[in-house]
């Protein structure tokens, strides 16, 4: 049998029948591969002759070779030697023409360099195996070889689109095509459509770049856009048709180029639902094999030796490459006959380019990069390079690990690399970082940023290793060198002196590892700084060297001591403010004592609350104030003093007392607001800061006629509630107090009817940080009415502060109550 091993002779041992039986197999393998490489060199000439007729890619090429093959009931190795021999001049007439079917080319010659490398077994249809024809019954051409054959007939847009439709229209549920190229001034140009209108095709024959356009977005960003949702798709993208949803569902992909694409092929159809994944998977590769009439230049179309392209010329590569300083290599992809990347072939080489075997810059052209880097395959950096070969985008891979054997012996080198696009090429760079001085810079870089410094004492030869950092931390001069462990004592502060020694003596007796902090006197001062280190014993427990670092803790040990200082700080003020804020609300509940429950003034009910803020230890200084006046009638008030504290507290028993007293006097409001405005400016307490400054509302009601006089001070509208209504009184001027001595006060005059109710409150019941006071106030009037609504009318004020969720500011609500059925006192 051929290839086979001459037989072990009986007895052998089992480790020589082995080997002749591995002898065996490889020598069949290697019989094997020499006459694919012959083969596969047949079928590459044969795809390059149609590339070049029919100005198709390799990929066209090769499904018109399998679709004629199948077709004529051949192998595809015979229908490309009949493609090769149709090169040949014809025969004159009368002549016998050439067999068409020639000898195996294998016999009597030299077989040419493989397609795929040593080692390397075609993938997809082996190409000595008769495809088509069975028992001479013809069997129906794939979809792909009879629109491979059409395109190479195929010539202008139209027809290409045409040819889509025709043939897409039954699998693929196709209506119509539509072609678009991109122009230098990027926008769209139809070249090529099948079945729309003329008209509908003039309307969209040029789009001009904007956004929203689905071609336009498949070719800039290199992938298909599949519109399978027209309600959805429409608020995204401009859709083609009239009416829009004429095609419910459309498919927009990219036709492959070199380098980045320019076409886009549109399917459109009146199905409506999502592309099925064989649909998809059908389209793409219609796509790809339009590449050689879409996506090539305009030119003469040619295909060398495994599919080389024009479009790079590797003469002027080498050229560029020979100036570089550093490695780079240009590859060509070795694919497969199903399309597949098997290995890349080096092309052209930078003279600084070493692969393991010694090899260097031109040396390697013609190489493989399984062959040079035969590890490579299946890791991240195989991966990268398809990427970058399929979507054009750069590769820049992380550094990683590789082990070459350099000499004989294993070596594990740190590589970064770079890969680029160059038509159907890749560009490849690297980086060859040494480890050791990587390390070393990694090293210093982690001591200076931790402010420590490794240092190693050798105690049988007395010697002492510091590193550079460790010299900066004692504040030492290099050139004294390093301190030995029994100078170390001379440089500590005595009061650590003790510790330390001890710490020193169990490491040198014992072996004990130490972590000790300590403190030394230096040109600039004190340094806290801390020892970690251990010793290495001999077999009899002694030790003969000690390693370990210094690390300096001054920076550290700074920032502990002034965050101690500041806890100290924080807690002597925190204790001061919380007496303060004691003895401010002691004072505050004296001053305002707020009842149990609602009061009756001048035939009125009258329920108050007051709410704390509940931040801060600061008391705040709102007030209010509800008193019947000697002509029985009532006068309320609300204030709010700015600040908190006791300063606020005084301010407003200030205000307070002598608002009641004015008014018991018979002082109209408006003059009792224009007194307090000046008693505010001339009792400041600290001139400078501008004195004290507050807000107020105040009311006297006449029961006799129902009559409300009131006048405020910058405070916020009372809120009137008749009956399902809720408004804010029109207010009268007034500004703030303690602002201005020119401040003049004027007051506003309404009739309460039986029912009424009047809320006046501060700005903690409304006000909420960055939201504007109108929506606090709206809030407001929504909430009385839906309280008085749930039946809350007679807790109304306490409920309202009870809603306000973590307030900030202190809340003060006064309401007064107008009964339905009141008795009137007479003045």
């Amino acid at each position: 049998m051929k290839g086979d091993a001459a037989p072990a002779g009986e007895g052998a041992a089992p480790e020589v029948v082995a080997l002749a039986k591995v002898v065996a197999r490889l020598r069949s393998e290697v019989e094997d591969l020499a006459g694919l490489a012959a083969t596969a060199a047949v079928v590459e000439r044969a795809k390059g002759v149609l590339m070049a007729q029919a100005g198709v890619s390799a990929h066209t090429a090769h499904e018109t070779l399998l679709g004629r093959a199948e077709e004529q009931g051949r192998t595809l190795l015979e229908e490309c030697w009949i493609t090769l021999g149709q090169i040949h001049p014809r025969p004159p007439p009368g002549t016998t023409p050439p067999s068409a079917a020639p000898a195996a080319p294998g016999a009597g010659r030299k077989p040419a360099a493989s397609a795929f490398g040593a080692g390397h077994r075609p993938v997809g249809r082996p190409v000595g195996r008769r495809v088509g024809r069975r028992d001479h019954e013809a069997v129906p051409r794939p979809l792909p070889a009879r629109l491979a054959d059409g395109l190479t007939s195929a010539h202008s847009g139209d027809d290409i689109a045409e040819l889509l439709r025709t043939l897409l229209g039954g699998d693929a549920g196709v209506d119509a095509v539509m072609i678009y190229a991109l122009t230098s001034a990027g926008s769209l140009e139809l070249t090529g459509h099948a079945g729309i209108d003329d008209e509908l095709a003039e309307q969209w024959r040029r789009i001009p770049p904007l956004s929203g356009v689905a071609a336009h977005e498949a070719i800039a960003e290199r992938r298909p856009v599949w519109l399978e949702d027209p309600a959805q798709d429409a608020r995204r993208y401009l859709l083609i048709g009239d009416p829009p949803d004429r095609w419910p569902s459309r498919a927009w992909l990219p036709v492959p180029a070199d380098g980045p694409p320019n076409t886009a092929i549109g399917f459109l159809r009146t199905r409506p639902g999502p592309f099925a994944a064989d649909v998809r998977a059908l389209l793409l590769r219609a796509a790809r094999l339009c590449a050689g009439p879409l996506g090539m230049p305009e030119g003469p179309r040619y295909a060398g030796p495994e599919g080389a392209r024009p479009d790079v010329d590797v003469t002027a590569v080498q050229r560029v490459l020979d100036a570089l300083a550093g490695p780079a290599i240009l590859l060509t992809p070795l694919r497969s006959e199903a399309g597949e990347v098997e290995d890349y072939r080096i092309d052209a080489a930078a003279p600084e380019s070493v692969d393991v075997a010694g090899r260097r810059g031109k040396e390697l052209v013609g190489c493989r990069i399984l062959e040079t880097y035969p590890t490579v395959a299946g890791t991240a950096l195989w991966d990268g390079y398809l990427e970058t070969l399929t979507t054009g985008t750069r590769y820049e891979g992380e550094p990683f690990t590789y082990q070459e054997v350099a000499a004989g012996a294993p070596r594990q080198s740190v590589y970064s690399v770079r890969a680029s696009r160059l038509g159907d090429r890749l560009v490849v760079s690297w980086i060859r970082h040494d480890t050791d001085e990587r390390q070393a810079r990694r090293l210093a870089d982690m001591q200076r940023l931790g402010n420590l410094g490794w240092a190693g004492w050798d105690l049988a030869a007395e010697t002492v290793t510091w590193s550079d950092q460790v010299y900066a931390i004692f504040d030492r001069d290099p050139g004294d060198g390093p301190l030995t462990l029994k100078e170390l004592p001379r440089h500590v502060v005595p009061d650590d002196l003790p510790k330390l020694g001890s710490a020193v003596q169990r490491l040198l007796a014992k072996g004990v590892a130490i972590d000790q902090p300590f403190r030394i006197t230096t040109g600039h001062g004190a340094r806290h700084l801390r020892i970690v280190a251990e010793a290495q014993t001999d077999v009899d427990g002694t030790p003969v060297e000690v390693h370990g670092f210094f690390q300096d803790l001054s920076a550290q040990r700074g920032a502990e001591l002034a965050l101690r200082e500041s806890e100290r700080a924080m807690l002597l003020q925190r204790g001061m403010l919380q007496a303060e804020r004691a003895l401010a609300a002691s004072l505050q509940d004296t001053l305002l004592p707020i009842p149990d429950q609602s009061l009756e003034l001048a035939g009125l009910c009258v329920d108050v609350a007051y709410v704390p803020a509940d931040r801060g230890v600061n008391v705040g200084g709102d007030w209010y104030s509800a008193i019947e006046l000697p002509d029985n009638s009532a006068l309320f008030v609300v204030g709010d003093v700015a600040g908190h504290g006791l300063a606020a507290v005084g301010t407003m028993a200030q205000l307070r007392f002598t608002t009641k007293g004015m008014t018991v006097t018979g002082s109209p409001l408006p003059d009792v607001l224009n007194r307090l405005n000046t008693l505010l400016l001339h009792t400041a307490s600290d001139p400078s800061s501008g004195g004290a400054t507050a807000t107020m509302v105040m009311a006297r009601y006449q029961p006799w006629d129902r009559r409300l006089i009131w006048v405020r001070a910058g405070h916020l509208p009372p809120l009137l509630v008749r009956g399902d209504r809720a408004t804010f009184l029109e207010q009268p001027p007034g500004p703030l107090l303690g602002a201005s001595f020119s401040a003049s006060y004027g007051q506003a005059v309404i009739d309460l009817t039986p029912g009424d109710r009047l809320l006046l409150y501060t700005d903690g019941l409304v006000e909420d940080p960055g939201e504007d006071i109108d929506v606090g106030l709206d809030r407001l009037a929504s909430a009385t009415l839906r309280l008085l609504r749930e039946g809350h009318g007679e807790t109304l004020a306490r409920t309202l502060a009870a809603l306000r969720p973590g307030n900030r500011d202190d809340i003060c609500v006064l309401d007064i109550h107008v009964p339905d059925d009141p008795t009137r006192p007479r003045p």
